[in-house]
């Protein structure tokens, strides 16, 4: 089956243009089996292919419920959670990997990098004080990555194979010049959320591959110093400032979770 997993709505992302049900009609053209929403610690966009998910025209097309989560200490994280669970936890960036990781698959969830060696602010090898045993708790990684440089892609490919874990693709869109650009091909049927986590925790077949886009303006300013700091200084920020609530989240997840969650 065809997906590309990751996408960002324009119902979850304020910078992406494509709603989710125009992602859904262009995949079905191109022939792709379904794709994963991949909004930026929201679950907005999910919610909004809930609501239009009946319809009979996407009767055979799947939409895999994800998040990319903004992690402090790692980077940007994929999260899928089993179906029907959206974490309210997860809407506040800033939480360490190493509690991300506990909480997703105490839950039953699953996780991987996306784009790990990209620009450093937003990927997890770039991060020094990160350490490589998290990445044996990961479930898979984002291998291909439509947005990234060739020699990113290559070296996300090695790590996969270092610490055998399945390599998706995916286009990164925010815009629809994007969709059909990336592609993962898993040898396994995929109709749910839970389809997914199993195909990911069993070891499926998974290739991934695609075109990288050229360069943008945008994406050199990520890459420069400057833009660099400046994210650093905002991710940061609204972690801090989000940290109260998501201690009070942390707080019920143990409560309602106390067998499993420590």
């Amino acid at each position: 089956m065809i997906f590309d997993l990751h996408c960002h709505t324009k119902e979850g992302s304020v910078d992406s243009k494509v709603p989710v049900e125009e992602y859904a009609r262009r995949f079905m053209i191109l022939g792709y089996d379904g794709f994963m929403i991949a909004d930026h610690n929201s679950y907005r966009g999910c919610k909004a292919w809930d609501r239009v998910a009946d319809k009979p025209e996407y009767e055979n097309f799947t939409v895999i419920r994800g998040m990319e989560y903004d992690t402090k200490d790692a980077g940007h994280i994929l999260v899928v959670m089993p179906d029907g669970i959206y974490l309210p936890i997860l809407r506040m960036r800033g939480m360490k990997c190493r509690r991300l990781i506990m909480i997703v698959h105490a839950l039953g969830g699953v996780l991987g990098p996306a784009h790990p060696y990209g620009v450093a602010t937003s990927s997890m090898m770039g991060f020094k004080k990160m350490s490589p045993h998290l990445l044996k708790h990961m479930d898979f990684a984002e291998v291909f990555n439509t947005c990234e440089h060739p020699q990113s892609n290559r070296l996300a490919e090695h790590l996969a194979e270092r610490y055998h874990l399945p390599g998706i693709g995916g286009s990164d869109a925010h815009v629809v010049d994007y969709i059909g650009m990336a592609r993962t091909d898993i040898h396994h049927p995929i109709h749910c959320n839970n389809d997914f986590i199993h195909a990911m925790k069993f070891h499926a077949t998974v290739t991934a591959g695609g075109i990288e886009r050229e360069p943008t303006t945008k994406g050199k300013y990520k890459d420069h110093w400057i833009g660099q700091t400046a994210y650093r200084i905002y991710n940061r920020g609204i972690g801090k400032l989000r940290s109260p609530r998501r201690s009070l989240h942390h707080y019920k997840l143990q409560k309602d979770n106390r067998h499993i969650i420590r």
